[in-house]
């Protein structure tokens, strides 16, 4: 938002990262102004929470209402000798004194800070964030002259100012609340590129999502106009709908990159289409206009992406945008030609931003009922930190480009029947659920079935030194202590109590009846990408359940919530079949580097580590698996079923005769049985050599033979490697002649087969490779069949 009324919509520079929108009130749209105003209030908070206690007293005491007997109504503290206005931070003032009477009301300013005397420094600092986000949004009141803006502003200026003498949490009270239309903006640019390129092969497919994720993050960082200004351009258009929906991104997009004390949400992904059809006209005209006259300032590799293939991308996604036919805007969006509907995938997704921490609206009293967990059961906000860890992640969410990058395999089972038989699987009344487990049941089944019963729970605990003692979790944390005790004997029992308790680790705890029946310890290293496991346990009367393996699947499942993906362990010589069960190796994959000086080194074990794969939801991992094995074994029923005709035995054989064709058998081809194409095996290792020699002759003679002849050079075609897991080419087929690789024409074909099947693949069919791959491939066969190595 701009200080001036007559400033019009702006962008940031095209391709550039990292760039944040300009502050409210700041007067411009440049990217590297807002990032430096940003910086700056960031900087002020934290010289301001770093201040001594009195002083933070004293800045709090401006807003909070005496306190004094009496009914007064101050409601702020007001100095004898006030600061200018608004309030500077950084502006050094003299040692505050408690006594200082009120400017307003007389009464001292330890009148006015009664209520925060048994406040933790955390939800003092939260409240001081909260306060240099008032002064932030009084300066833009003043600076503002539009005035809806300046509304809206004066309205956040208000809610903040409750905040704190509520000491409550920032809570915008509208009438609806995000996400305001469906699908959003995200959803349909990922609905586009399924609709629009799904059929492109995998390296133009890349460029596309490229495209995608430029187009979304300059959605994000955009700058709306404001309502006049909007009026003054289009004359006819929904005036109060762009009003409502600018009122909304104002408060839940753009101030709070600045004001963090309120929550952040991605413009793409709470508005929908009526916001994009609002600004995408001049968005799509000014995004041109820029990338043509800083083409010059563009990296290489991303001029001919924006300069080329970006206006085209546009102009397709403005006839969706626009159309009142588009598919891409319906919830229930179709693709493919079955017409069948398809899960919705993410391909792109806009970049993260930076969210603010919250915090409870209640004083910071911790109640033993808080306690983190990350059991379905008790979802609850934890008390040691700020965010809780109750929920799961969702097993369903496919990685960014995943979905797209799978190639479609030859003889893949169609997605319709796929989920006609998940349908009967997962129908209650199609299986009987029964109390005993199977023998082949998963190791952990039986403690999954008693944590969705809530018998058992896990809880993420720690000590702290900054919040007020919790005695529940204190009480845990010495469970903990004397399990670890007991079950690792050789353990000293004082460095086992000093991890437990040090700040520093924390501790995966399994809960059964109110107390701790086993857990594991461990310390993360963020900046070093791994985290430690110091020990893990489970109480002896308790094993042989599951439970170890469960513990290891919601700490697993912590970690990629938490981003980190390495576990490193010493492991004793009882403990690493425990460790090799759970997907831990003797093959370290963190570099010695990164963790040498920081892991605790224990003589006489193992060290082991296990790498985490995001995308596997472990603690329903065994269920997915056992899913799929059921989807196998209803498949083959099916096939079964189809095909289950007796066919009379062969009475061929009594007859004399000695063999027959395969193919005569009755009911074998209903099978799916096809005939293998024959051709004379040439026995003689020599004539063999010779005649694929002349074939290979042939081959590299042909005129559309010049693509093949030579290994494809990673400068000439980037990412080939990625697609193209088995390279094969005619030179490499050339050579291993040469060594006799080729000890039966199948090989020899095999390798042939794959350079025509490798640019196909990486190739679109339009291309001249793609032709000649066709007609090299047909009279690479008709050599073949000239030497009789197949039947013609």
């Amino acid at each position: 938002m701009a200080d001036s009324a007559g400033i019009q919509q702006g962008s940031p520079a095209i391709g550039a990262a990292g760039l944040v929108p300009a502050a409210p009130g700041a007067g411009g749209t440049e990217g590297s102004g807002a990032a430096a105003g940003s910086a700056r209030i960031a900087v002020k908070k934290a010289q301001l929470r770093s201040s001594p206690r009195p002083k933070k007293l004293e800045k709090l005491g401006v807003y909070s209402s005496c306190k004094a007997e009496g009914a007064c109504k101050c409601n702020g503290w007001k100095s004898q000798n006030p600061p200018p206005t608004p309030p500077r931070t950084d502006q050094q003032s003299s040692t505050v004194n408690l006594q200082e009477p009120c400017r307003s009301c007389s009464h001292t300013l330890g009148d006015h800070v009664t209520h925060l005397e048994n406040v933790s420094e955390e939800e003092m600092n939260r409240l001081l964030g909260i306060v240099l986000d008032v002064e932030y949004l009084y300066t833009c009141v003043h600076k503002e002259e539009d005035a809806d803006t300046k509304q809206v502003y004066f309205s956040l200026f208000k809610l903040l100012r409750k905040s704190i003498l509520q000491m409550g949490k920032p809570m915008l009270e509208a009438q609806e609340s995000p996400p305001f239309e469906k699908p959003s903006i995200e959803q349909g640019v990922n609905n586009f590129v399924q609709y629009k390129f799904s059929h492109l092969p995998s390296k133009e497919r890349q460029t596309i999502m490229e495209l995608a994720k430029m187009f979304l993050n300059q959605i994000n960082y955009w700058q709306l106009e404001t309502p006049s200004q909007r009026r003054q351009r289009v004359l006819n258009d929904d005036a109060a709908g762009y009003k409502a929906n600018y009122t909304r991104w104002l408060c839940y997009c753009n101030v709070p990159q600045f004001c963090d004390s309120l929550p952040r949400y991605e413009t793409t992904q709470i508005f929908g289409r009526t916001l994009l059809r609002s600004v995408f006209t001049v968005m799509r005209k000014q995004l041109l206009e820029q990338a043509r006259q800083e083409k010059d300032k563009l990296p290489p590799e991303k001029r001919t992406l924006i300069l080329t293939h970006f206006p085209k991308f546009l102009s397709m996604l403005e006839e969706e945008v626009y159309s009142h036919s588009s598919p891409i805007w319906s919830q229930d969006f179709l693709a493919g030609a079955s017409g069948g509907q398809i899960a919705i995938h993410t391909v792109i997704s806009a970049p993260p931003v930076a969210r603010p921490l919250y915090y409870s609206t209640s004083p910071v009293s911790v109640d033993p009922s808080t306690c983190g967990s990350v059991s379905p059961a008790r979802k609850t906000a934890s008390a040691l930190e700020p965010n809780p860890v109750g929920e799961k992640r969702k097993p369903t969410e496919p990685l960014p480009h995943e979905e797209s990058k799978r190639p479609r395999v030859v003889g893949d089972i169609p997605v319709e029947l796929i989920n006609e038989v998940m349908a009967t699987i997962t129908d209650p009344a199609a299986i009987p659920e029964t109390s005993l487990l199977s023998a082949h049941s998963a190791r952990d089944e039986a403690a999954r079935l008693e944590e969705r019963r809530g018998v058992i729970e896990f809880h993420v605990i720690g000590n702290s030194l900054n919040q007020k003692p919790n005695r529940r979790i204190l009480m845990w944390l010495v469970g903990l202590q004397n399990v670890f005790s007991h079950q690792l004997p050789r353990m000293p029992k004082e460095y086992i109590t000093r991890l437990v308790f040090d700040p520093k680790h924390k501790t995966l705890s399994l809960i059964k009846d109110g107390r701790v029946i086993g857990g594991i310890c461990f310390r993360m290293f963020p900046s070093q990408g791994f985290t430690e496991i110091v020990f893990c346990a489970v109480t002896s009367n308790e094993q042989v359940k599951g439970y170890g393996t469960h513990l290891m699947n919601h700490l697993k499942e912590y970690h990629i919530k938490h981003e980190i993906l390495n576990f490193l362990t010493y492991a004793d010589e009882y403990a690493i079949g425990y460790f090799k069960k759970q997907g831990f190796s003797k093959d370290i994959k963190v570099p010695k580097a990164k963790y040498v000086g920081y892991i605790k080194d224990y003589e006489g074990a193992t060290l082991m580590g296990c790498e985490l794969n995001p995308s596997i939801p472990y603690t329903e991992f065994s269920v997915i698996i056992k899913k799929q094995k059921e989807i196998i074994k209803k498949l083959i029923e099916r096939k079964q079923a189809q095909i289950r005709k007796v066919y009379p035995g062969l009475s061929c054989f009594k007859e004399g005769v000695r063999q027959i064709p395969i193919e005569s058998i009755p009911g074998i081809r209903e099978t799916g049985w096809k005939p293998v194409g024959k051709g004379k095996e040439l026995k003689d290792p020599d004539q063999l050599y010779s005649t694929l020699k002349t074939i290979l002759q042939h081959v590299k003679s042909h005129q559309n033979a010049w693509p093949f002849m030579e290994p494809v050079k990673k400068t000439e075609a980037p990412g080939y490697y990625q697609v193209i897991r088995f390279p094969m080419d005619l030179k490499t087929m050339s050579e291993r002649l040469k060594t006799r690789y080729y000890t039966t024409r199948k090989l020899f074909m095999a390798d042939m087969q794959r350079i025509f099947t490798n640019c196909r693949e990486y190739n679109p069919p339009e291309s001249e490779y793609y032709k000649c791959a066709n007609l090299l491939e047909k009279f690479f066969y008709t050599k073949i069949k000239e030497a009789g190595l197949i039947e013609k």
